[in-house]
């Protein structure tokens, strides 16, 4: 891996964690408002519940694209294409 795709990787690793971090930091906030007698503030759309779903999905789409199907992944089924015996076709 070249510095700049190490760059670019290092890049979306943190802006990962940070959007992850935010996420368990509302999700908290959230869940102790759900769970405490006090209602300081109501968090509207079934008590926020929709809104952490689908940042939750986002998260979940992002740490696939991160983790799983990353520059190796590729790189692997590149090789792995390139390696299968085609018959070339004659005309």
């Amino acid at each position: 891996m070249d510095y700049n795709n190490a760059y670019k990787r290092v890049n979306e690793l943190k802006k990962f964690y940070k959007h992850l971090a935010w996420f368990a930091i509302i999700a908290g906030i959230s869940l102790l408002n759900d769970y405490s007698g006090h209602r300081n503030f109501h968090l509207s759309l079934f008590n926020g519940s929709i809104l952490l779903l689908i940042w939750g999905a986002v998260l979940v789409m992002k740490a696939v694209k991160l983790f799983i199907f990353n520059a190796d992944w590729e790189r692997r089924i590149l090789e792995k294409e390139l390696k299968k015996d085609k018959a070339p076709i004659n005309f």
